[in-house]
């Protein structure tokens, strides 16, 4: 959920007289997309032109200044990533490699916004396959946010994952998860503190654990926003020989193999 109204910023009049060039230019730029948005079974030229052409709108908006109106630009940002990481039509011909892009727009315009950082780092990391964008990215990210801030423990849980899973960093996942428990534990959720910690502890006895493997990749799944996000996760804990076992109250656990 956004944090503010997009739309009713958007009455802003100020905004008009602010940066209006860029606006302009922006919606010329997008006269080509907006005619094809409602066509369907585009040919993998015409994804990839539409594409280049978001790629072009990304590179606008990271260069422009903001007016004073840096929310603004980071709520379309992740406007945008919802609807081009929806299109599965296009991602499949074109791939997922504008995934960074938004998420850097969101880092420089409004780094304090915890969410995007949680729906973002998947797609990055999974679907695009720039782990190292991702870490790269919530670190920046992590330099302006307060552990006081609702699930900010979170942004390093997700870049500890992001190092265990992706890079086989285990040191640096390692301090991520430090550091997640240190915020968990300042913004009073002790549980995921102690997890957290726990998680750190283990490493240090079994750098190579699939328990800890398996537990990341059940934070993937239980998390995910997005359905295949979801089915990856499921499959990467099935193949490190876990199991997911679903309870008629609604639980859901994922059982490892015995440890290594």
């Amino acid at each position: 959920m956004l944090k503010t109204s997009l739309f009713n910023k958007l009455t802003t009049l100020g905004l008009v007289g602010a940066i209006g060039i860029g606006i302009f230019t922006l919606a010329k730029l997008q006269e080509p997309k907006l005619n094809v948005l409602g066509k369907k079974h585009l040919n993998q030229t015409e994804f990839k032109k539409e594409a280049e052409l978001e790629k072009i709108n990304l590179n606008l908006f990271k260069q422009m200044p903001s007016f004073g109106y840096s929310n603004l630009i980071a709520d379309w940002a992740l406007l945008r990533f919802i609807q081009y990481y929806g299109d599965d039509e296009a991602r499949d011909q074109t791939g997922y490699e504008l995934s960074p892009e938004y998420l850097e727009l969101m880092v420089k315009n409004d780094p304090r916004f915890v969410t995007a950082y949680l729906l973002f780092s998947p797609a990055i990391s999974i679907n695009a396959g720039m782990p190292q964008e991702s870490v790269r990215l919530l670190g920046e990210g992590l330099k302006s946010i307060s552990p006081k801030q609702e699930n900010a423990n979170y942004v390093w849980l997700y870049r500890a994952v992001d190092q265990l899973l992706f890079l086989g960093d285990v040191e640096g996942a390692k301090k991520s998860y430090a550091m997640a428990a240190s915020w968990a534990a300042e913004a009073g959720n002790l549980v995921l503190a102690k997890a957290n910690q726990d998680t750190v502890s283990y490493l240090e006895k079994h750098p190579n654990s699939k328990k800890v493997r398996i537990g990341a990749w059940f934070m993937v799944f239980v998390n995910a926003q997005y359905p295949k996000t979801r089915q990856l996760a499921a499959q990467k804990i099935r193949e490190l020989g876990g199991t997911i076992v679903r309870f008629p109250d609604g639980r859901v656990v994922a059982t490892p193999p015995k440890e290594d």
